[in-house]
């Protein structure tokens, strides 16, 4: 205990004085915002991918695996062909060229300054702030439940420690300090996967070895009662995907897979990562690191987690999620339960380092959403919108902490933070995908068209969410409160719907609304401004 409060001094005391180095070198709007466009490749791709990667990651679906098994391995390969090699590729250039030649500083003046509409602008800026809190809470309480169990205390504690350290620096040092301590934490949190994976494998006698007991574990008498009810919901087995069309399919492959695969390409705070680097130079020397570092983190925590339940179930006679006491305790306790204490220290902080490296990226997009966005060009107020940024930072940070304890008196065998996190990640899709291509690769598409699309996935997305998606409306509740049932197809003929993830429907429509809004409205932008728009690109 007492090396890893040494520890925890020492780090904090890293990303503190790196945050002050953020702080001592922004100067400008620019540098709070963009860091000063001027950002070396291989920090920005250690940045994107540790605000990419988080607890929701190693945690929340590490978790998942040790509930659902490796068919979350397919998220794996989606994060990295489309959240490093599409995004960086065919995305990020464009993104970075037009964010410049629009003098853009967050992702919704890239699109309000693309179609001139300060209310376009405005408008993503308030759907940034109001619910991007609902990812932050999951990565708090991700970093709050590994805090809890490894330090022994209360969950509360642990919750209001965790958010005030992340305050402190994203508040002070703008863009610059976030990267700057994103980058460190990138190399903790990639040294402490590495030695994870080796210790899992060399735990259970190699490779082939521990995947044939995993497969083994499944036919086993006492693990069959025990995953009674996740069978009876689809469950096959930890290497197997879930039967085709069952609940726990649908829930992998399009609230998962699909949701946070798909999503990413549309994150506010990854996407202001391209417009932070000179050249597209950077962004191709960003690839080959970022596709490792995806690899390691994710592809780690989802071989761990479900190899978690042979040691668990060898110590204890129990699978992974009933020894834990709950999805999101899996890696927490794996790592208390099975790991040397000095890796306990090791781990520990590349998590923190997961969490903080996210929290900071989150907070500092929701703090220029409301001050940037909507106070600066939405209500074109003019100065003081540095301090408004920082006053919605703290805002943003105190809806997060919330939100974050109100998740920990859910259900503990629900997936809380994978959940929240793929609900994020696929409203960002519905909403904001569809327009941010339009913006980067349909020259004479009108805003109305955007704005349309933009719209439709949004409120498409939100009544999806709180009414019919079974999984997330039963936990808000709205729907039980107004229709007495968890979903308003619940017992219906179209019931099956209700095991539908948001993206699947929202996403569609998003892309419907804005290509007949395409036919049906012209383009009021002038030539010059797409020139403009377009040079170099």
């Amino acid at each position: 205990m007492l090396g890893s409060i040494i520890a925890l001094l020492v780090y904090l005391f890293i990303i503190t004085y790196l945050g002050y180095l953020g702080y001592r070198h922004t100067k400008t709007s620019a540098d709070y915002l963009v860091g000063g466009r001027q950002i070396h490749p291989m920090i920005m791709a250690l940045s994107y991918g540790s605000t990419f990667i988080s607890t929701s990651a190693i945690v929340g679906f590490g978790g998942a695996a040790g509930t659902l098994g490796m068919g979350l391995l397919w998220l794996t390969f989606l994060n990295i062909f489309v959240g490093i090699f599409v995004a960086f590729v065919i995305f990020g250039k464009r993104t970075r060229k037009m964010g410049h030649n629009l003098d853009a500083h967050t992702f919704p003046e890239l699109l309000g300054n693309r179609f001139n509409s300060k209310f376009m602008q405005g408008f993503v800026g308030m759907i940034i702030f109001l619910f991007m809190p609902i990812y932050a809470a999951a990565v708090l309480k991700g970093g709050s439940d590994f805090i809890q169990t490894h330090f022994g205390i209360s969950y509360e504690v642990s919750l209001l420690f965790f958010a005030a350290v992340v305050a402190v620096y994203v508040w002070m040092g703008g863009l610059k300090g976030v990267m700057y301590t994103d980058a460190f934490q990138g190399v903790i949190m990639f040294v402490g996967m590495v030695f994870l994976l080796v210790f899992a494998y060399s735990k259970l006698g190699g490779v082939t070895e521990a995947h044939s007991q995993l497969g083994a574990l499944f036919e086993k008498p006492e693990v069959q009662l025990q995953t009674e009810k996740l069978v009876k919901g689809g469950f096959n087995g930890w290497i197997s995907m879930p039967v085709w069309g069952s609940p726990i399919w649908w829930s992998l492959v399009t609230t998962i897979v699909m949701g946070v695969g798909i999503g990413v390409l549309a994150q506010p705070q990854l996407v202001v990562r391209f417009m932070t680097v000179k050249s597209n130079r950077e962004l191709n020397r960003a690839v080959l690191s970022g596709g490792i570092f995806i690899l390691m983190m994710t592809g780690v925590a989802f071989i761990v987690g479900a190899l978690s339940n042979v040691l668990f179930f060898n110590e204890s006679g129990k699978i992974a999620i009933v020894a834990a006491g709950g999805n999101d305790k899996i890696i927490p306790a794996f790592i208390k339960q099975f790991v040397p204490s000095w890796y306990g220290i090791i781990f520990f902080l590349a998590l923190i380092a997961a969490a903080m490296s996210t929290l900071s990226s989150q907070f500092h997009a929701m703090g220029t959403a409301i001050g940037r966005d909507v106070y600066e060009k939405a209500l074109n107020q003019k100065g003081n919108s540095i301090f408004i940024t920082k006053t919605g930072i703290l805002v943003a940070i105190l809806i997060s902490v919330l939100l974050a304890y109100m998740a920990n008196k859910l259900d503990a065998s629900m997936q809380i933070i994978a959940t929240g996190t793929a609900l994020f990640f696929g409203l960002c899709a519905a909403s904001f995908l569809p327009a941010y291509i339009a913006t980067l690769y349909i020259r004479n598409i009108s805003a109305k068209a955007v704005l349309s699309g933009i719209i439709t996935g949004f409120v498409v997305g939100i009544i999806w969410i709180f009414f019919v998606h079974e999984k997330e409306a039963s936990s808000l509740q709205l729907c039980q409160l107004l229709f007495g049932k968890p979903s308003i197809v619940k017992d219906t003929v179209l019931t099956k719907l209700a095991m539908v993830d948001p993206i699947i429907i929202a996403l569609p429509a998003s892309v419907i609304a804005t290509l007949i809004g395409a036919l049906v409205s012209k383009n009021k932008v002038s030539e010059e401004h797409l020139n403009t728009c377009f040079k170099g690109i």
